[in-house]
């Protein structure tokens, strides 16, 4: 399943998050290295942009409350299709 991840950091001032979004980094880098991240974009300024292809919901929710105890954040979820997927849906 694949899930496209917007997220926005809680105001705060840089400083007080650096050593957060350092340890984020590194989480965000063993993920690809297991293949659970498809691709993995910092937004301008604050925020990522993470496509997760993982097995479940509860595997997505596992790893939203792992991010959620490293760096405070909002997300916008979308779930999305391979284009395979979109085109045999159409069929």
């Amino acid at each position: 399943m694949l899930y496209l991840l917007i997220s926005t950091l809680y105001p705060s001032k840089p400083k007080e998050v650096k050593a957060a979004r350092l340890e984020f980094r590194s989480w965000i880098e063993d993920l690809k290295s297991k293949n659970k991240i498809v691709c993995f974009y910092p937004k301008m300024g604050r925020g990522s942009v993470v496509i997760f292809g993982v097995s479940s919901n509860d595997e997505l929710h596992k790893l939203m409350t792992q991010w959620l105890n490293i760096v405070p954040v909002s997300f916008d979820i979308y779930n999305l299709v391979t284009p395979s997927k979109a085109e045999e849906l159409l069929k």
